[in-house]
């Protein structure tokens, strides 16, 4: 209760690079809070799920939104199936199944009701599945209400998985021996809490090996990874038609709200009738549909939009820099600004992680996840470590127990392609001083700088204590 205050903040703005901030205090130990009228301004948002910066209150997006508005209204006011199947939500799910690279798209107005109200479609009664232990409540709740027996792999570890899948095979259902129905195995694209990437290729691998199916939950990697922002698929260059299930949702890179289901047309077809969150949901806002639309477009290079795309001569590396370099020492070459969002989010990704390691840090996650969560590990630094940031101006995500083990306390930040390079050093630089100031440097490791590595790559020494 005391640590009430670090969570919960009145945000009175766009989610977007800054944000303004309701002040409130509180004079019974965060049992209540009063507010006292004052707005702070420009806190740097390092906790929104603003991945390509799609959050923002004037632009394409916006306008296009807005014009929908006006035509459309707010509201559908029924189901797909009644009379709230829109020409604007056909458009959508055509365009979502052509950026997937899948047959088929269907689009949901929630994202957590799209796992939790689609799984128990999928299966149920004799059949099993297979889910990471640190898959997120949507999924377990899905899990749970599908009926099918649920048993549980070590967190992106392909051995606990390859047992799970043998033993099912080889022992079949409890008591009857007979085989299961379906084995659907569970997995994320990126881990919210973890910042870690699913091993994919090793996970279609066993699921081709042993006949089963799979889900795999996007919500946090679809537009934030790969060269062309299609996920986690795209990360690793594989075939969208080797994932049975593609679940993921508008509610972060897309800056919107709601989620889609994307396969075969079969499956889709079959969610139409079956699926509870299709049948009895009301349709989405014809604007969020709209968002969701242009800011896709974009993404795709299809909104008309270009940028300047600079390309260093040496190294072939790709990055969006300042008009301020040599001339002779880049090559300038135009790219659309949705791929231009999604090259400066990885560039920004790579940065903050390599920063806070050097500074000594112990970070979780894969190098290239925008979801960088620093470890507190003391339940005690939890409020700490969000009130000595939001002194300074910067917002951020604390998090413990239940969300996390009791002993394993972050902060969790979230990275945007709209924050500059000045927004993550002044923040870089907070972030180091509460640093010091908590005690949160605990790792052995320091970077040693070295003049001729490459931009992306690390060297560690041990350092004793």
């Amino acid at each position: 209760m005391r640590i009430r205050d670090s969570w919960n903040r009145p945000i009175c703005s766009v989610p977007g690079a800054k944000v303004d901030m309701m002040e409130r205090v509180s004079h019974d130990y965060n049992w209540t809070f009063t507010y006292t009228g004052r707005v702070i301004k420009d806190i740097i948002n390092m906790g929104s799920y603003n991945y390509l910066g799609f959050a923002q209150k004037a632009g394409t997006c916006q306008e296009a939104a807005a014009k929908v508005l006006s035509q459309y209204g707010a509201g559908v006011c029924s189901t797909r199936q009644e009379m709230g199947n829109l020409d604007k939500h056909e458009e959508l799910e055509k365009l979502v199944a052509r950026f997937l690279g899948v047959e088929s798209a269907m689009a949901y107005g929630m994202g957590f009701a799209t796992n939790s109200m689609n799984i128990p479609a999928l299966v149920g009664k004799g059949c099993l599945i297979l889910s990471d232990e640190l898959n997120h409540a949507s999924l377990v709740l899905g899990a749970r209400l599908s009926g099918a027996t649920i048993r549980i792999f070590k967190h992106n570890n392909m051995q606990s998985l390859e047992k799970l899948l043998k033993d099912a095979i080889v022992h079949g259902q409890p008591r009857t021996r007979r085989p299961w129905k379906k084995i659907l195995i569970l997995v994320e694209g990126i881990y919210s809490m973890e910042g870690s990437i699913v091993r994919l290729p090793e996970v279609i691998a066993l699921k081709k090996k042993y006949k089963s199916y799979l889900y795999l939950d996007e919500a946090h990697s679809i537009g934030a990874l790969g060269p062309s922002g299609r996920g986690v698929v795209d990360y690793f260059g594989l075939n969208p038609e080797d994932v049975d299930i593609m679940m993921g949702t508008f509610t972060k890179s897309f800056g919107a709200a709601g989620g889609y289901i994307g396969g075969k047309k079969e499956l889709i077809d079959y969610l139409r009738t079956y699926s509870h969150s299709a049948v009895y949901a009301t349709s989405m806002s014809p604007p969020v549909v709209e968002q969701i639309i242009t800011s896709v477009k974009c993404i795709m290079g299809e909104d008309g939009t270009t940028v300047v795309h600079v390309v260093t001569k040496n190294e072939q590396k790709r990055d969006i820099f300042p008009v301020i370099l040599l001339k002779f020492q880049w090559e300038w070459t135009p790219v659309s600004e949705g791929k231009a969002r999604v090259q400066q989010l990885a560039e920004n990704t790579r940065y903050f992680r390599r920063r806070l390691k050097e500074m000594g840090f112990i970070i979780y996650g894969n190098e290239d996840s925008p979801v960088v969560p620093l470890m507190l590990y003391m339940p005690a630094k939890i409020g700490a470590f969000g009130r000595e940031m939001l002194k300074r101006n910067i917002g951020v995500v604390v998090v413990g127990f239940p969300a996390t083990p009791i002993i394993e306390s972050r902060a969790r930040f979230c990275l945007s392609a709209a924050h500059t390079k000045e927004m993550l050093d002044r923040a870089l630089k907070e972030i180091d001083e509460v640093g010091d100031l908590l005690q949160l440097k605990y790792s052995r490791h320091r970077l040693v700088p070295l003049l001729d590595r490459p931009f992306d790559e690390t060297t560690y020494e041990e350092t004793e204590d």
